[in-house]
């Protein structure tokens, strides 16, 4: 249970491991600083590090079990997290701020454990499908040629285990002989379904990318025809000047998506400052300028109004879906742990599990496993981090400021 039943005096120190734009304070872009005011006025001063992707916060984290109080951990991380111990139990009454959180984002299978919540909703997105309009047809469909064995176009597709998620959602459409309710709970015939389905792509994939503006470049470049992406890449595209040709579509059979969750490390030495945290992250003001800031529909439903006045952004939750309603969230599967227990309910089968998923993963993307721990030295050295590394996930942070001062487009 929840180590505490309120919050006291903070303990002058909070350490958080964060997606690359969830935690900044002004040293990216001078205007963009919500680590400071933080810091004024609970006292509790802020260490921050990045990671790239689930799997690599999922190591960091559980490799230094005492490093850090607070995590922002996805669906596919969240869960393994829980289960091993490594997070704690949320009082939700003790962060103010959660009432005023979507109620599509509470209680969900990635933040909220046997009727426990583990977390703090922050943010939400789609991996949706991008391609370049002077080369490929309009799309509406995973299978026109991004899952279509005899396209001629170059792919780009997420380098994680993740991904199988994406061909399972596909599956879900094409082969429903297949029985397939939930991309995250596949069985022995389900899940092999999904790895020869990837194993067709595979020939056709030019790139992997974990940071998108990496991808960013492989599309400006002509490098790529067509990928699974984020709707911040495609703004950022489409504001270039001159405009990169690309479309966005939330293609017919669905996608997989992010939810994030704010998670206090169950070994914390800094609980107080923890909580603070937690509820500061998510207030309004806080949550609307991260929202601005990195791309992505809040999870306070109050921010979309801090959007439009402080940032002159009305556009901004409508292009990002922000509302509960919005039907595009409808075939949107948020990424969760796959367990051998299947999530989908089923009690007759075993489900293959995220270890399955993870050994599948390394066969598949074998080509990218020297770039994996190449990523992966980048974030542990703090030298290369600096110069190498943060420079693609600043980039994104600065020219989202024009952007999203100009930026009208939809996704669909």
């Amino acid at each position: 249970m929840p180590t505490i039943g309120a919050v006291g005096a903070g303990e002058g120190a909070l350490t958080i491991l964060e997606w690359p734009g969830y935690v900044e304070d002004g040293s990216t872009y001078p205007e963009f600083d919500w680590v400071h005011p933080f810091e004024d006025q609970t006292g509790c001063q802020v260490t921050f590090q990045n990671f790239g992707t689930s799997d690599e916060a999922f190591s960091l984290f559980t490799t230094n079990p005492t490093q850090y109080d607070v995590i922002s951990a996805s669906g596919d991380a969240s869960k393994r997290l829980a289960l091993a111990g490594f997070v704690q139990p949320v009082n939700v009454d003790l962060v103010p701020n959660y009432a005023d959180i979507y109620p599509s984002l509470k209680d969900q299978p990635y933040n909220t454990f046997d009727g426990v919540h583990y977390g703090i909703p922050h943010g939400r997105g789609a991996n949706q499908l991008m391609y370049r309009n002077d080369v490929a047809d309009p799309q509406t469909r995973w299978d026109q040629e991004m899952f279509n064995p005899n396209t001629t176009l170059d792919l780009s597709v997420y380098d994680a285990p993740i991904y199988i998620a994406d061909a399972a959602v596909e599956l879900m459409s094409t082969r429903p002989d297949l029985g397939i309710t939930n991309p995250y709970a596949l069985d022995d015939n389900q899940f092999q379904a999904a790895i020869d389905l990837l194993t067709a792509q595979r020939p056709h994939i030019k790139t992997y990318w974990t940071d998108y503006v990496a991808q960013m470049d492989s599309f400006r470049n002509g490098d790529v025809d067509m990928g699974t992406t984020w709707q911040v890449i495609a703004n950022l595209l489409q504001a270039e000047d001159p405009p990169v040709p690309v479309d966005i579509v939330n293609p017919e059979e669905g996608a997989t998506g992010w939810s994030d969750t704010w998670m206090i490390n169950s070994r914390t030495q800094h609980i107080n400052c923890a909580y603070m945290w937690l509820n500061y992250i998510v207030s309004p003001e806080v949550n609307g300028e991260i929202a601005y800031y990195y791309g992505e529909a809040p999870a306070n439903s109050k921010a979309c109004d801090v959007i439009a006045t402080v940032y002159e952004y009305p556009e901004h939750c409508d292009v990002y879906h922000a509302a509960d309603d919005d039907p595009f969230w409808d075939k949107i599967f948020y990424w969760q742990t796959p367990e051998a227990t299947c999530v989908d309910g089923r009690t007759n089968v075993q489900c293959k599990d995220f270890g399955d998923w993870s050994s599948a993963a390394i066969i598949y993307f074998f080509s990218t496993f020297a770039y994996y721990w190449w990523h992966r030295y980048r974030h542990e050295s703090a030298f290369l981090w600096r110069v190498l590394h943060q420079i693609h996930h600043s980039a994104v942070a600065w020219k989202s400021l024009p952007l999203l001062q100009t930026s009208g487009r939809d996704s669909d």
